[in-house]
């Protein structure tokens, strides 16, 4: 069978050594950016993957690409995520998605029904695996009443002044603390400016975290009947300041300013000085924990379920925890589909996989093979 990833990032590099490593996989990797492919190319070791260096930001060229390919991973920057994965459905390629675009999957579902195409989206830790484990819960709940997930993705050592290294694309990051957060409360749906809300939260091995709202719910919002649906970010203590100062200076804006007869964006100045400040090096630590509640009624009782991930850069195989976190639960579900073991042609967001009890063995057990462990709590609510 052979697989396409489109993006030779943080995340695409190691999916592709996981793919790999299935001899009934024949792996292409794409990117524009050379050094990515070479560093791919002595990661992998004796892994047959063979990379494709193209500018994937133009349609045909995704289009010629995922012609001879059986299934295609769309793990690109968000800015160009929903119009790579139309292009995908519209060759009639069965696809993974970790691209987080902003916009609504929904949109392409009739599309996607009509080509035959299974397209599994924000697949990824979150949105991804969050979704999911909502989607099981509410499945064993005669009713459910409350989701929360709190969830991110951290450097080791805390680096003065943001204490935070950008485990995902950078610019995707900034929208996060840009984008409105919008949750579901008391059964309306609220939006609200991105980092606000900050709660403080202790966890294990890790100490105390600051929550904020994000627009994290994605699909959930919509797919998932419950009063109470809420995402929040997690990052080190004072973090919140430091970005809401930028904000709301103008620094994230995307209107050009004139400076000595120049005009620039003040969004690509701050970029420019922000990402290297951001950038995760090779062989730097990071870790992603993620805790998701949710409660309802089960046979009229008051039933809790909890899922708590702490995961750990791996330093045998130089594998940075988000990108194991998201990349290994993308590959789970190209496995999914390689064994046929999931069959919805449209748009599927991980709460529909959620629904499916084998197909969440599948993917918990997949990922506990490579250390990524998820614990599950059930309590009652007296």
């Amino acid at each position: 069978m052979k697989i396409i990833i489109l993006g030779c990032g943080l995340v695409g590099g190691p999916m592709a050594i996981d793919l790999a490593k299935n001899k009934q996989f024949n792996v292409s990797i794409a990117d524009i950016n050379k050094v990515s492919l070479e560093k791919l190319k002595i990661n992998a070791g004796n892994l047959k993957i063979k990379t494709i260096c193209a500018d994937l930001s133009r349609s045909n060229t995704i289009k010629k690409l995922v012609s001879d390919y059986d299934i295609v991973v769309n793990s690109l920057p968000g800015s160009i995520g929903f119009q790579t994965l139309k292009v995908i459905i519209e060759a009639g390629k069965n696809v993974i998605d970790i691209a987080f675009f902003p916009e609504d999957p929904f949109q392409l579902d009739k599309l996607a029904k009509k080509q035959g195409v299974i397209a599994i989206v924000d697949c990824g830790v979150a949105p991804g695996m969050s979704n999911l484990l909502v989607g099981y819960a509410d499945s064993m709940l005669n009713k459910t009443e409350t989701a929360i997930i709190y969830v991110g993705g951290l450097p080791v050592k805390r680096d003065w002044p943001y204490e935070y290294k950008a485990v995902f694309s950078p610019a995707d990051v900034i929208e996060e603390y840009t984008r409105p957060a919008q949750y579901i409360e008391n059964g309306k749906l609220v939006i609200r400016p991105a980092l606000t809300d900050a709660e403080y939260i202790d966890f294990p091995k890790i100490g105390t975290l600051e929550a904020f709202n994000t627009d994290g719910l994605r699909t959930i919002a919509n797919t998932i009947k419950a009063t109470n649906l809420k995402e929040k970010t997690l990052r080190y203590p004072g973090h919140i300041e430091k970005i809401v100062v930028l904000r709301e200076t103008g620094f994230f804006s995307k209107e050009k300013i004139e400076i000595q007869g120049i005009k620039i964006r003040p969004l690509d100045f701050t970029s420019k000085l922000l990402f290297p400040k951001w950038k995760l090096n090779q062989g730097e630590q990071d870790f992603t924990v993620m805790k998701v509640i949710i409660e309802g009624i089960k046979n009229g009782g008051k039933i809790r379920y909890t899922y708590d991930l702490l995961d750990y850069y791996d330093s045998k195989t130089d594998t940075h925890s988000m990108a194991r976190t998201t990349g290994y639960t993308a590959t789970a579900a190209v496995n999914l589909l390689a064994q046929n073991l999931y069959k919805k042609t449209g748009i599927s967001p991980p709460e529909f996989l959620g629904k499916l009890p084998e197909c969440v063995k599948y993917i918990l057990n997949y990922l506990k093979k490579r250390n990524v462990i998820y614990t599950e709590t059930i309590s009652s609510i007296e």
